[in-house]
């Protein structure tokens, strides 16, 4: 029996490990799920696998749960305390699924008991990218992506050496309005950004792709994961998302990963690791395809990309600035306070903002600071989005 914990259990990525684990749940004892307000579906995924603990983050929710799980002998908990305790208890192989930066405490604190984590928390690697590579260098631990991109990249290395690569090029669907005038983009309603032409996702997920701070993240997490450097990352928008990530290599050659949009195969691929074992995915058919095509993005379109550039070659902890101004601008418009295009606006303003500011972006980086220049964006971003609400 291999014992899991799956971190973000309600989400999309979460929902799809569950797929894969109770096809064979003879073989996984289940240690942890946790989720967020969706009590009913957490506890019916607890009593389906057996946890041994459910763990939802909101405090307030506690009492809904341990009633959802009367009688079922799984443990109920609740809140941050309880998060960050249920990801010391030991398991083999984690699922690190939480949306945003709430994740990368868990995340850390798994690594530091030697675990195998399942990394789909894309802000763990961008915040802290240094940090979670330190803690698993030094507790014997893995990181294996599970992002559809890093994935195929991951794959595309396998018996390779990297001193022969000479680019990665990350594949993006371009989202909601990838075909849309870019005069056009000022106007585009929540709805609108919050549907995705191929992948199925949740809400906020679905609008970093349309705004392709998803690709910004991606390309900072490419930078951390594989150690290359920000020149040999590329962008290609490929609107049939059949190709996840292509590696190029000083031959000449290109090593493509080719599959169906669906999650269930870079999760299982990280869950059999290193087995390849069969997976219930689409087979492409090529000959009914036809064909594949691919542009290259337009940063008026899409200026997050050039903000993760930037990022990237400023370093230290700009990548934890970036993260939490994008939260916090994804906040402001599905709230309606700010449009679609002032997004990046936003976050472009913090990072001039807090990077004249000696003692942030350069300071050491360890969780608490972290933690303490998340809290500075944020409450930055908040300032600027009043200013352009008001």
């Amino acid at each position: 029996m291999r014992r899991v914990s799956i971190f973000g259990a309600t989400g999309s990525v979460g929902q799809n490990t569950i797929d894969l684990i109770a096809r064979t749940s003879e073989h996984y004892d289940v240690v942890a799920l946790t989720g967020a307000g969706n009590i009913a579906q957490l506890a019916q995924d607890a009593r389906r696998l057996k946890a041994d603990v459910a763990i939802t983050a909101h405090a307030h929710l506690l009492e809904d749960l341990r009633t959802a799980l009367a009688g079922s002998g799984v443990e109920a908990a609740a809140g941050a305390g309880a998060l960050q305790e249920a990801a010391t208890r030991p398991a083999e192989w984690v699922m690190s699924a939480i949306v945003g930066a709430a994740g990368l405490a868990p995340g850390l604190a798994a690594l530091e008991q030697g675990a195998t984590l399942a990394l789909a928390n894309k802000e763990s690697l961008v915040c802290a990218g240094e940090l979670m590579l330190r803690t698993a260098k030094a507790h014997d631990a893995r990181l294996l992506p599970v992002d559809s991109e890093h994935s195929a990249v991951f794959q595309a290395l396998v018996g390779e050496n990297m001193d022969a690569v000479e680019r990665v090029i990350l594949t993006a669907s371009g989202g909601a309005f990838r075909d849309w005038p870019v005069e056009e983009l000022a106007h585009a309603t929540l709805a609108e950004a919050s549907s995705h032409p191929n992948w199925d996702m949740g809400q906020r997920i679905t609008i970093d792709s349309a705004s392709m701070f998803n690709k910004a993240m991606e390309l900072i997490e490419t930078k951390e994961y594989f150690d290359v450097s920000p020149d040999q990352i590329e962008v290609l928008v490929h609107p049939e998302s059949m190709i996840h990530a292509l590696v190029g290599f000083n031959d000449g050659a290109l090593m493509a990963h080719v599959g169906p949009p669906d999650m269930r195969h870079a999760i299982g691929y990280a869950l059999h690791w290193p087995e390849r074992r069969a997976l219930p995915v689409e087979r492409l058919d090529l000959a009914q395809i036809g064909q594949l095509t691919f542009r290259a993005p337009c940063e008026t379109r899409w200026p997050a990309l050039r903000l993760a550039r930037e990022v990237m070659q400023t370093g230290g902890l700009a990548g934890a600035v970036f993260n939490a101004a994008k939260e916090t601008a994804l906040d402001g418009f599905i709230a309606g306070a700010i449009r679609f295009t002032d997004m990046a606006a936003v976050v472009e303003e913090v990072l001039t903002e807090l990077s004249a500011k000696p003692g942030h972006i350069d300071a050491t980086m360890t969780l608490d600071n972290v933690a303490e220049v998340d809290h500075l964006a944020r409450q930055e971003a908040a300032l600027v989005i009043k200013e352009r609400a008001g």
